[in-house]
């Protein structure tokens, strides 16, 4: 501890409520206890590529950003320094530039980086650790899918999101007796859909990890129909694997725009075409990155930044803090990557939810 002075700060992979209050927890720590000055890397690495980008993360940087959604040091998920792409002449070179990130950071007199991310922003700072410059990690992602900690912040502020969302579906569903879809976030883990879906009373919770049909779907809005229920909520993850029928042409176009969100649309149209019914889609998308964090994540958001710091304090690095047990705590940053935390189809989750009638299309 006697050795550190200054502390770096960065933020990498896509936005998420809670970024800031980790920031200002982070911040208020290590100027508070342990006299450190604080710098804030913009654009997640970027900002040590160019460190012209940085910025002094004082008493006033902070002040009033522990409710503000987003990140106040930018981020971005392209910014790979062992990796990185530019273009010349128009054409695309991938260059190294980890020996320059390295370098800056010695420039700037910076004895240890703060490294906020998912799984793989996570890799990244591991990658610099590996390389002489001081890590620790912090774990975000709105999807709750890193294996080393039993939730990530960001998480509880998009499933109240997602929920929120589901309950005004009900009404206008309701009204015009149709199938609604809503497609929510989480990449290759249905954690969002499944708790949105249980929390908002979806009829029908579509997840990568079940295999569903449309067959099955539709027998199961028959039933509701023939029970006089003549409308029917569908909850989405926007991984959910697509039956064999209807991949090829979703893929085909994922392989033109490979990016995730709009699968809904394809089982609407699907369901539609079986049933005979009217189907309508909602599709999240970024909403649920934006808005003011929660109580839960605030707070958590706080732990973690405070952990952090203390990781620093006592040389934990090239370990992550997470959540264990309900208490926080550290593990060892390659062990906390590249194991995806799934739901478990046979989980006590999933069983409550089809203990109480809900379909999952299989």
């Amino acid at each position: 501890m006697s050795n550190i002075r200054k502390i770096g700060i960065c933020t990498g992979g896509g936005d998420c409520p809670g970024l800031n209050a980790v920031i200002r927890a982070a911040v208020k720590c290590a100027n508070l206890r342990y006299g450190w000055q604080v710098i804030g890397i913009r654009d997640g690495f970027d900002g040590l590529i160019w460190p012209e980008r940085a910025m002094a993360l004082d008493a006033a940087a902070i002040s009033g950003i522990l409710p503000r959604g987003g990140t106040i040091l930018g981020t971005t998920n392209r910014g790979d320094p062992f990796r990185y792409r530019i273009d010349e002449n128009g054409q695309e070179r991938t260059l190294d530039y980890t020996s320059r990130v390295i370098d800056n950071a010695r420039a700037m007199g910076m004895d240890a980086l703060i490294v906020i991310g998912g799984d793989g922003t996570q890799k990244l700072g591991l990658g610099l650790c590996q390389l002489g410059l001081p890590v620790v990690g912090v774990p975000k992602t709105i999807d709750n899918d890193l294996s080393a900690t039993e939730i990530t912040f960001g998480f509880d502020t998009a499933l109240n999101t997602a929920t929120d969302a589901i309950d005004k579906i009900h009404t206008t569903a309701e009204s015009h007796h149709r199938v609604m879809l809503v497609e929510v976030m989480g990449r290759d883990a249905g954690w969002i859909a499944l708790e949105a879906g249980i929390a908002g009373g979806a009829h029908v919770i579509l997840i990568p990890e079940i295999p569903f049909t449309i067959d099955n779907i539709c027998a199961f809005v028959k039933r509701r129909h023939d029970a006089g229920k003549r409308f029917t909520i569908v909850s989405v993850a926007e991984g959910v694997r697509l039956p064999d029928d209807l991949r090829a042409t979703f893929e085909e176009d994922r392989r033109r725009s490979p990016r995730l969100g709009g699968v809904a649309n394809v089982i609407a149209d699907a369901i539609s075409r079986k049933s005979h019914r009217e189907t309508r889609v909602t599709i999240l998308g970024h909403i649920q990155r934006g808005g003011s964090p929660t109580p839960f994540d605030r707070i958590l958001s706080t732990r973690f930044g405070v952990a952090a710091v203390e990781l620093i304090a006592n040389g934990g690095f090239g370990k992550m803090v997470c959540l264990r047990a309900g208490k926080v705590q550290a593990v060892d940053i390659s062990e906390a990557v590249g194991a995806m935390k799934c739901v478990d189809p046979n989980g006590e989750m999933v069983r409550t939810a089809k203990a109480i009638g809900t379909c999952f299309g299989d």
